[in-house]
């Protein structure tokens, strides 16, 4: 027993463990201790648990991908090194424990990610913060891959004993001829040697998993059933849409209601709610809480200008695409069939648009009876935030500019970050090691500290220190492929590595054609100086054809390659099956180049680029997003850029002067390689139909002009394959990079977040 600051007997960890386990750690399975550090992890948590604050945040979010909790949660809270230790002593090995542990399959991509390292930072602050969003039984899907085909199955993740706690706390929820209980769980968040906060998730007691049949259909009719089961169920029918919609609902009513019982119990007389409560709506799926933050005020008795008022300076947005398809629109009829009583208040606030402004393209329900859910926001909330430097100035200069006329002083930059105990204390231990032993542990705090680097970057011991432990995490890679899906990989090749949502403006069909292009070179006698190993991950959405045609490909090549003797020496390709965080915390610290493509104005930022850079990885990469600020941070010599700027990109959808066809007829390296798709290799391993369509997609239409930047990449990958053969001067570049990344600490940008927006 050890004593705490009163006096009081306390029990230290190796006893809490015995008791829980009531048996010797040695003897017990892994499955027993998971259970039992989740006992003392949730135990801990909650006795940190914030109970003070006038004011305090709002995180709405229809996305968390918060990946697994355990190891996260003991450095959080400063037990992982002692509990590591103390397995270690038993002959248990916690890699092994945290496998045990289910991923939540509560987000997608970026956008969920970026949401789960602000809960993470909001945290650590030691701000009032909670996030709100939805508990998906089965979440987006699990993917999995046959006759190189992507195929959906549900992902289900709920066990008994889990980090969600069920709450007594439950809220009436009414939709149009349907009544409903959202009930509330907690999911402790805690911070970084600070207080915990919680991710309030809102489920239906009634929904059936067992509805699912082949794959992950559903009956999308039966609501009460399936209100909760997937994260972006297919929209591609009528009754996905609408089911969108009642998720949406439903998320922002329960959330509302539990916002307004909050304040009111602090004192909060509803007038003066922007002084209790700041509600941060993260992208148009949580856009409905202003309609029915108004609706709510209004029959508690406040009549309707004053309901918007106080709304309008309790909400603030975030945009995180410049994307027109992903900036949400639903027809007035698909509202008036679910939230019949949400349509007349839209309306007015419609209505009160166009008493002000004449120009129609700021109006709320344009002349085809639509809703732009941006367009409530924008005018509704009192803050809009784009989420990297470039991305906000396209958003005022260009694809917002008629909303930024209006409303100037409601722009502002909040450029994304990432948490680094995560995506370096917990998945790079040795490197987190390295930087330990060299500056201390400061920048665990304050991420700016990694600048003290820099006095290393010409220290030969520091950088072959840094060569070998990527080495090991190379090796580390490899064993976990031939473990999970029996690929063998060497890890003495350069690791060229694409992770993310499976999208065309991300661009990895360019990517695919630079490893055809390599493929037929190497056929062709041409070695190249180093081999290297191209790996992606990526999940396609089910409903988006042509991206589940370029898994297709990218899988097709794969077979083919891995299994040529006279290409596989010098190049393979891996796809990563079932994509996510678990996963990603594998790839990223065993990656050299990392491939952020995308093409330039079209990715808002980026966080995955943060991650590599941080785990000593150089980029390859657009002027897009936040590798803008990347390169203005790490300069010329420490990044490989390439392609046509944001203007010129701007420029050419402006013009429509872009014609994929010809490139493909001017340049007979862009058509061997296009050619190649539906070649009799590749036939002879896929499936025409996608093959032809996707080969037909590049060359008529290319909306994301892969064809015009082909021969810049090609050029600027091989500088940079060429650039990795001096190991010393590569680790040089690395260890710059993980310099220069302090920048983007999520601390950093929920710091500026709460000093611009939130002020609490």
């Amino acid at each position: 027993m050890e004593r705490n600051e009163k006096g009081e007997e306390t029990m230290n960890m190796q006893e809490k463990l015995d008791q829980i386990l009531g048996k010797e750690i040695s003897q017990a399975s892994n499955e027993e201790i998971y259970d039992a550090l989740l006992t003392i992890v949730q135990e801990m948590a909650s006795k940190k648990e914030r109970t003070d604050s006038k004011k305090k945040l709002y995180y709405i979010s229809a996305e968390f991908l918060i990946g697994k909790l355990l190891s996260n949660n003991m450095i959080n809270l400063g037990i992982y090194k002692e509990v590591k230790e103390i397995l270690e002593k038993h002959g248990k090995n916690l890699s092994e424990i945290e496998e045990i542990e289910p991923e939540p399959s509560l987000g997608n991509g970026g956008l969920g990610r970026l949401a789960a390292c602000f809960l993470d930072s909001i945290a650590t602050l030691g701000l009032a913060g909670d996030g709100v969003g939805l508990n998906y039984h089965l979440g987006l899907f699990r993917q999995e891959f046959k006759n190189n085909l992507q195929k959906e199955t549900p992902n289900p993740w709920i066990e008994k004993k889990s980090w969600l706690k069920k709450t007594d706390i439950v809220y009436p929820v009414s939709f149009r001829g349907l009544d409903v209980k959202a009930r509330m769980y907690d999911i402790e968040v805690t911070g970084y040697n600070n207080l915990t906060n919680k991710l309030h998730l809102f489920d239906l007691d009634s929904v059936d998993e067992t509805i699912v049949e082949d794959g992950i259909d559903f009956d999308k009719k039966e609501i009460e059933k399936n209100l909760t089961l997937f994260l972006y169920p297919d929209d591609s029918d009528e009754n996905g849409r609408l089911l969108r919609i009642y998720q949406q609902y439903f998320m922002v009513s329960a959330g509302a209601q539990m916002i307004l019982d909050e304040c009111v119990a602090k004192g909060c007389k509803l007038y003066d709610l922007p002084e209790y409560a700041v509600i941060q709506i993260n992208d148009t799926h949580p856009t409905m809480v202003i309609p029915e933050l108004i609706r709510l005020l209004m029959l508690r008795g406040m009549d309707m200008d004053d309901a918007v008022k106080v709304v309008s300076e309790t909400c603030a947005y975030t945009n995180h695409t410049i994307l027109a398809e992903a900036l949400e629109k639903w027809p007035v009829a698909y509202l008036k069939k679910v939230v019949p009583q949400l349509v007349p208040i839209i309306e007015v606030l419609d209505d009160k648009v166009r008493r002000k402004y004449e120009d129609e393209s700021v109006s709320i329900i344009d002349r085809n009876d639509t809703v732009h859910m941006a367009h409530i926001d924008l005018h509704y909330g009192f803050s809009v935030n784009g989420v990297a430097s470039l991305h906000t100035e396209i958003l005022k200069e260009t694809e917002l500019n008629n909303f930024y006329k209006i409303y100037p002083e409601k722009f502002n930059n909040k450029t994304n970050g990432i948490t680094f105990r995560r995506w370096l204390l917990h998945c790079n231990p040795a490197l987190t090691e390295l930087i330990d032993s060299l500056i201390g542990e400061g920048y665990k705090k304050d991420a700016a500290e990694l600048e003290k680097l820099l006095k290393y970057q010409d220290d030969e011991k520091v950088l072959e220190r840094l060569v070998k432990i990527k080495k090991e995490n190379k090796k580390a890679l490899c064993r976990y492929l031939k473990e999970t899906q029996d690929i063998e990989i060497s890890p003495d090749t350069i690791f060229d590595i694409q992770i993310k949502r499976l999208h065309e403006y991300k661009r990895q069909q360019l990517n695919a054609l630079y490893i055809i292009d390599k493929y037929l070179e190497i056929k062709a006698g041409k070695i190249p100086a180093a081999p290297v190993t191209a790996i992606f991950g990526a999940k396609a959405a089910p409903a988006y054809v042509i991206a589940k045609d370029i898994i297709h490909l990218i899988l097709c090549l794969q077979e083919i390659i891995n299994h040529d003797p006279d290409v596989s020496p010098y190049l393979k390709v891996v796809m990563v099956e079932n994509y996510n965080v678990t996963k990603a915390e594998k790839l990223i610290p065993a990656c050299d180049i990392s491939e952020q493509i995308s093409l330039a104005s079209k990715e808002a930022s980026g966080t995955g680029n943060m991650k590599f850079m941080l785990n000593g990885a150089v980029t390859l990469g657009t002027e897009d997003g936040a590798n803008v600020e990347i390169h203005e941070l790490v300069g010329d010599d420490n990044i490989f850029v390439f392609g046509a700027s944001s203007d010129e990109v701007i420029e050419h959808y402006a013009k429509a002067d872009y014609v994929s066809k010809e490139f493909y007829e001017k340049n007979p390296a862009i058509k061997a390689a296009v050619d190649f798709i539906t070649s009799k290799e590749v036939l002879a391993v896929g499936q025409k139909e996608n093959l032809e369509r996707l080969q037909h997609e590049i060359i008529s239409k290319d909306w994301f002009m892969t064809l015009l930047d082909f021969d810049a990449y090609k050029e600027k990958k091989e500088e940079a394959l060429e650039a990795y053969a001096d190991q010393k001067a590569w680790a040089k570049k690395a260890l710059i990079n993980i310099a220069k990344a302090g920048y983007f600490s999520s601390d950093r940008t929920i710091e500026e977040y709460n000093q611009d927006i939130w002020k609490l």
